[in-house]
């Protein structure tokens, strides 16, 4: 909750959060109580609460999700994210039937729009509309996509998309992988996920040659498309969703702050665009996102490219690039380091990282830093001509634990007066950037003001501050005669407006709201990739003409199944790849099935050269 609210001060027009079950983060759950405080604070600007229910659903917790549902509802959510269709309003009139033997009770519609999950794979206009048709007001598309694929998807439905735009990613298109739950049994799809992706893995050939050794192969580099926002809005999308679940309220707050700036910066200058939510984020720091948790930044497929978008050195966040290790003494304890760029300033405290010469991450604390040298404790993994990173700046946390952010929604006033018989009818209106509006009007006897240019500015001055959630602006003051007043006077009118501003619930910009289809799109063979783990979605399905429905991994594993389809590709990536290149770094042929070891277990990788994909299999 409190890293909510900050991220709603720092400028949020949303909140994704999980509830107490059936998140896709389980670390990552909240109490009922805490959500709807968190509802009640970002509705004052007409900000949103949507909360994730999106992991598939077995059939004994069918009622329990039925029920958080409803409780989701009552807290004051905005919508709710889902995965698995049983939790569609068409899934819950399909739950009540007595047929299926479910829930003859249950209210056929908890009330709240439905957002599809990222884990439904939406990456093609026919995926996109088929959700469409079952009820859903904004779909959240896959990460992988290009402008052309959005493009094409915007054209084909009518409801909102949304894009993450920064963070984490999953090598493996989502809600489409299978290797935790094969691995270990915990499940991607039930929120429990190992991330095997971020382990080590030896690459062999299939003469058993290694060709790599010890590298995170399937780990990619964090996602920032913090200068592509306006594409993204041209091309059609309507929401810009951080990944921030798990992380801490520095990453929180810097990374929001970063791209709240980017999209003000954005609505300035274009006028057929505007925030989903009000006021204006005052104070605070300047934030920058390379001094921030992340294992460096791609924009990924964005323009349609293939690029380097792996780190195989380190799963983990490496931070912002110092420079180069340029002097050890003998204890390894003083460090000189050759400065990446102009400018950097070391502080007492901060925190490095490096690649140690076996492939290891390595880091250690600073104790005294003094202009680029650095007195630490023995460090004897590290090297001369070590890369160094800083993964912990001290001076910017600092900055930013002490930053004092104030979201306030701006209020125009205008002042007005009047001589009458009795005194002076002065009268004050004002009206919130959302469109609320209060008055305030009454007659002053205590006399006239002598100098009426200085009895406007006084007025002008205590009306322009803040009160509450408002910052006032006097925009204009009308009359040739002033009553006199004190500025305490000034300030009961400016804080009697507030209060019945207050009163009134903030307006939110509307949304595009889904109704329940008339009837059910067709759906052809259900594979297991559509994740049927429980009889309701499986009802589902046969009533939209599905004859064959296979059901989730997670029900029933199968040998040979895919465990993870990507659009990252091990063979591009090390330059191996026959079509983006004529022959591989070695001056052969690009070798024949490559597999991935870890442990002494062998995991084959396929190629689907013709739709540029990699596929990940059990050997």
């Amino acid at each position: 909750m409190d890293i909510g609210i900050a991220a709603i001060d720092c400028g949020a027009d949303a909140v994704y959060i999980a509830g107490p079950a059936f998140g896709a983060r389980q670390a990552a759950g909240n109490k009922m109580e805490d959500i709807a405080a968190l509802c009640k604070y970002a509705h004052k600007f007409g900000a949103r609460i949507f909360v994730t229910l999106n992991t598939i659903i077995y059939d004994g917790e069918l009622a329990r999700a039925y029920d958080l549902l409803d409780a989701v509802a009552d807290a004051g959510a905005d919508a709710v994210i889902i995965q698995d269709l049983a939790l569609t309003d068409v899934g819950r009139q399909f739950a009540a039937k007595s047929v299926l033997g479910t829930f003859p009770n249950l209210k056929t519609s908890s009330g709240l729009p439905l957002h599809a999950s990222t884990q439904c794979a939406i990456r093609t206009p026919e995926r996109a509309k088929f959700l469409e048709d079952l009820g859903f007001s904004r779909l959240v598309l896959e990460r992988e996509l290009s402008l052309e694929q959005i493009r094409k998807i915007r054209e084909a439905v009518d409801c909102e998309l949304e894009f993450f735009v920064h963070g984490a990613l999953c090598v493996c298109y989502s809600g489409q992988c299978y290797l935790s739950e094969m691995i270990s049994g915990r499940s991607a799809n039930r929120g429990a996920c190992i991330q095997a992706c971020r382990s080590r893995y030896d690459l062999i050939d299939e003469n058993g040659k290694k060709l790599v050794t010890g590298k995170s192969l399937l780990s990619l580099k964090d996602l920032n498309l913090k200068d592509r926002l306006e594409d993204l809005a041209d091309a059609g999308i309507t929401s810009f969703k951080i990944e921030g679940r798990l992380k801490n309220l520095s990453y929180v707050k810097n990374i929001v702050r970063d791209y709240s700036v980017a999209l003000d910066d954005i609505v300035s200058r274009r006028r057929d665009f505007r925030r989903a939510s009000f006021g204006k984020v005052y104070g605070g720091f300047e934030p920058q996102a390379d001094r921030t948790f992340n294992r460096g930044y791609t924009s990924l497929f964005i323009d349609g490219n293939r690029g380097k978008w792996a780190c195989p050195d380190a799963a983990k966040s490496m931070g912002e690039k110092i420079g180069t290790v340029s002097g050890l003494n003998a204890r390894k304890d003083r460090i000189y380091v050759t400065p990446a760029k102009n400018g950097l300033v070391l502080n007492n405290g901060d925190g490095f990282s490096f690649t140690a010469r076996n492939g290891e991450v390595c880091g250690f604390r600073a104790d005294v830093c003094k202009g680029m040298s650095i007195e630490c404790k023995p460090v004897k993994e590290l090297y001369e001509g070590a890369t160094l990173f800083r993964n912990i700046n001290v001076a910017f946390e600092k900055q930013i634990a002490g930053a004092r952010m104030q979201r306030l929604i701006p209020v125009s006033v205008s002042v007005r007066s009047e001589e009458k018989d009795e005194g002076i009818l002065l009268s004050v209106s004002a009206t919130s950037e959302d469109g609320r509006s209060a008055e305030y009007s009454a007659v002053h006897g205590e006399g006239k003001a002598e100098n009426v240019g200085r009895m406007k500015e006084i007025i002008s001055a205590q009306m322009s501050k803040t009160t509450d959630i408002f910052r006032f602006k006097t925009e204009r003051i009308d009359g040739d005669v002033m009553p006199f007043l004190s500025s305490a006077a000034v300030n009961s009118v400016r804080r009697a407006l507030a209060e019945k501003l207050v009163s009134e619930e903030c307006r939110k910009v509307p949304l595009f709201l889904a109704h329940l289809p008339e009837r059910l799109p067709a759906a052809g063979e259900v594979s297991y990739k559509e994740n049927v783990s429980n009889k309701v979605s499986a009802a589902m399905f046969r009533q939209m003409g599905a004859e064959g429905i296979e059901q989730a991994y997670e029900l029933n594993h199968r040998k040979g199944t895919e465990l993870m389809r990507t659009k990252h590709c091990i063979r591009h990536e090390l330059g191996l790849c026959p079509f983006s290149f004529r022959k591989a770094k070695s001056g052969s042929a690009a070798p024949g099935k490559l597999y991935l070891e870890n442990n002494g277990r062998l995991l084959a990788l396929e190629f689907d050269c013709q739709s540029c994909e990699m596929v990940v299999k059990q050997a």
